[in-house]
């Protein structure tokens, strides 16, 4: 018998979307710093003074030995990259991920953004990415099989490589999650199919939904530092996510910003 998938209370659901909110604010708030010339630990400390100034706690500081409270992630850099003396440069591709704490719960989102000059290549990568992740929002539906997440973010991320003419790479060695009262919990939420496999969704049930993508093949590796994910190839990766919830109507994205 499948294990059923968790779900929250409505007065549950609020408290995460205060938590949410927060994400999504600071995410919003370090959208336009991160351009030519800004300092990745700058960043990491304005993020750290904004969630803690609006009553907050950021998730990611101290989790497992992680040294910050943002992950800023640079061009071939997939996701968990560590912030330092890094000075952006112009036409850098940034991927920027936030977790805060509110009353004990969890919410988790990340941005790609462009720095500086844009490359076209860039810009479809992200786009693609951004479009994955709205696939894997509205599969969180009602009697839907968690699997259906993974399947739609593939059928996605094949119709934006066939539209696009390029190559996209959906990195599978790392996947979201299930999230509350902690950041990362059971099940494991891949980014690709088939689907109408797994427990089924229902309302109540919360996700952080993070689809990875590569503008060349899908392998990455671990740097010696034991955090940053890096492509193979050099190629470079998009990473994108929400923590979204299951109602009996449209999907609740939970890490929305205010405005």
């Amino acid at each position: 018998m499948l294990r059923r998938l968790p779900v929250r209370s409505g007065g549950e659901l609020d408290a995460m979307r205060a938590a949410g909110r927060l994400v999504g604010d600071t995410l919003d708030f370090l959208r336009p710093l991160a351009r030519p010339g800004a300092v990745l630990g700058d960043l990491d400390a304005l993020a750290e003074e904004h969630i803690r100034k609006r009553g907050g706690v950021p998730s990611f500081l101290g989790y497992h030995g992680f040294p910050a409270s943002i992950c800023t992630s640079v061009n071939e850099q997939v996701l968990h990259g560590i912030p330092g003396p890094y000075r952006l440069g112009d036409g850098d591709l940034l991927s920027i991920d936030c977790g805060a704490i509110v009353d004990g719960w969890h919410g988790d989102a990340a941005i790609t953004v462009h720095v500086g000059t844009e490359r076209a290549a860039d810009v479809q990568l992200r786009v693609a990415c951004e479009n994955a992740l709205a696939a894997a929002i509205s599969a969180m539906r009602p009697g839907a099989r968690l699997s259906d997440i993974g399947a739609a973010v593939q059928a996605s991320v094949t119709s934006s490589a066939a539209a696009d003419r390029l190559r996209y790479g959906i990195v599978t060695d790392y996947t979201g999650h299930g999230i509350g009262t902690s950041m990362h919990q059971w099940p494991n939420v891949a980014n690709v199919g088939p689907g109408g496999r797994g427990p089924r969704l229902r309302a109540g049930v919360t996700l952080a939904l993070e689809p990875m993508l590569t503008l060349g093949a899908p392998e990455v590796s671990v740097l010696d530092d034991g955090w940053t994910v890096v492509t193979d190839d050099g190629s470079r990766g998009a990473h994108v996510e929400h923590t979204v919830a299951v109602t009996d109507d449209e999907p609740w994205v939970l890490t929305a910003p205010a405005n």
